[in-house]
């Protein structure tokens, strides 16, 4: 009999297509569920095949537990009676006990088989599922075998995979039977083993599709630098030839059109922009806005942003439909674009030229025409008067060497007294804001100058609040809010559990 067994499992493993491992674990599985029927109550049986021989053991186990918990005597025991069987024993240890094994000739028939094809299937679909991961294709292609609730399961030879409902296009309908392509994000683990979760939205799939479409971009010609989806609707994607005899937006779009065309067919008519790559972050935004004219372009390293100026007849293309197409060329570009118009943005200069008059009339105690030469000439902090090299201050035409030299000065005195106002107001400042994950000194400074000492002050701030009060980034001022915020959503250690 044992040696049938061994026979039996090295045919399973070979019909199956899987290790011999998981036919000896799925026969144990088996073995052990029919030992647990010989008795009355549900017992945790434990069977364990020789691999060599193929002689086998079956065990009665028990969890040691705490005397208090001691509830399922079945599957439990109490750590006191264990200590009296082996005094070295501990809590979450496990007993085991010898049985007299069931005869494998006499296990009732469909219930085993059942537990080993199924261990198999498994183990099966695991496998396969491994090989395709294997090939590093993130792309599966294949036909809609059914809908459940909403969630499209994808059938492609013996790989199935699932695309979420929040996954589908919006307003794409799918039946049974259709042909489709998505993308691969992650594997799940699920109770009928793991998952393939896909998606139709996610801006990997349009670049995947682009890469099937155009043969130039497998072979390395051109390059897919970013993506945007707006899923359906509207999408964008920036491209660099890497040879340039080769116009990687034309390549892209194909004769007449027809290798955007197919990419837009999988994407139930989502309309792609083709944009032209550039290192210069201003030509890219320029590009990624097309096609609206940009009547001019200021960029805020600082902050990562763009103001783009616009004529009041190209504003509303530039916008988009709801702000998609400047929502789109803000996520392809990395940048956030800020859209305006000619009369906004000679508003908004002429408010930035006061705010920074009043700072140089004031700190470096100058009257408004020093002021205004000095903004005239591109200074827009203390630190660029103070630090600048000096002779690009003397090519300033108004100002002689002594005027440059007490203005340098001036600043650098500003700037100093600015610093220890600053590391003044920090002694002020608690424990749990210095110490938060993304603040620094010189922050924390700015913020207990505007009366904000304490973690939880920081945390009610709004993002546009925290901005105005120091000059952040918006980016790293939400980060920093919701790092100060994360303390309110933490489970207590020790909560109490009241009754009901």
């Amino acid at each position: 009999m044992n040696r049938e067994l061994l026979l039996l499992v090295d045919a399973l493993a070979r019909e199956k297509n899987v290790p011999k491992e998981i036919v000896f674990t799925a026969l144990e599985s088996a073995l052990a569920s029919a030992t647990k029927k010989r008795f009355s109550q549900d017992i945790d049986a434990r069977v364990s095949i020789d691999r060599e021989t193929g002689d086998y053991e079956s065990f009665r186990r028990w969890t040691i537990v705490p005397d208090e918990e001691h509830e399922e005597p079945a599957h439990q025991i109490a750590i006191t009676d264990a200590a009296e069987r082996d005094p070295e024993l501990e809590i979450g240890d496990v007993v085991e006990e010898p049985l007299e094994p069931v005869e494998f000739g006499r296990i009732g028939a469909q219930a085993a088989k059942q537990v080993i094809l199924q261990k198999i299937r498994d183990a099966e679909r695991e496998q396969i599922l491994n090989d395709f991961l294997e090939r590093k294709d993130n792309l599966l292609t294949g036909t809609v075998k059914r809908i459940e609730r909403g969630n499209a399961i994808i059938e492609s030879g013996r790989i199935e995979g699932m695309v979420p409902r929040d996954q589908l296009i919006p307003k794409e309908n799918l039946r049974v039977g259709d042909r489709v392509r998505a993308y691969v994000v992650k594997i799940e683990a699920q109770a009928r083993g793991p998952q393939l979760m896909l998606s139709r939205i996610t801006p990997e799939l349009l670049v995947r599709l682009f890469e099937l479409e155009v043969p130039e971009i497998e072979e390395g010609l051109i390059e897919i630098k970013a993506a945007a989806r707006d899923p359906g609707v509207r999408a964008k994607i920036a491209v660099k030839s890497n040879d340039p005899r080769l116009d990687p937006q034309g390549t892209c779009i194909g004769m007449r059109g027809s290798r955007v065309t197919a990419v837009t067919n999988e994407l139930a008519g989502e309309r792609v922009d083709i944009v032209l790559f550039s290192e210069d972050p201003a030509k890219f935004v320029i590009n990624a806005l097309a096609p609206a004219e940009i009547s001019s372009i200021v960029v805020d390293e600082e902050r990562h942003s763009m103001d783009v100026v616009v004529d009041e007849e190209n504003l509303a293309m530039a916008i988009g439909r709801s702000g998609q197409n400047v929502r789109l060329a803000s996520e392809l570009t990395g940048w956030e674009i800020n859209l305006m118009g000619v009369e906004e943005s000679q508003q908004k200069q002429q408010q930035e030229s006061e705010k920074i008059r009043a700072l140089f009339i004031d700190k470096l105690d100058v009257d408004q025409e020093v002021a205004d030469i000095l903004i005239q000439e591109g200074f827009s902090t203390l630190e660029e008067i103070a630090y600048v090299p000096l002779n690009e201050m003397l090519e300033i035409d108004a100002f002689d060497e002594e005027t440059v030299n007490e203005l340098r000065s001036r600043a650098r005195n500003a700037l100093l007294t600015e610093a220890i106002v600053r590391e003044e107001s920090v002694e002020n400042v608690s424990e749990d804001l210095l110490n938060l994950d993304g603040m620094d000194t010189e922050t924390a400074g700015l913020l207990a100058e505007k009366g904000v000492t304490n973690r939880d002050a920081l945390a009610d701030l709004a993002v546009d609040e925290l901005v105005e009060l120091t000059g952040l980034a918006a980016e790293r001022a939400q980060v920093l809010i919701m790092k100060a915020r994360a303390h309110w959503f933490e489970e207590p250690e020790h909560a109490e559990v009241k009754p009901a």
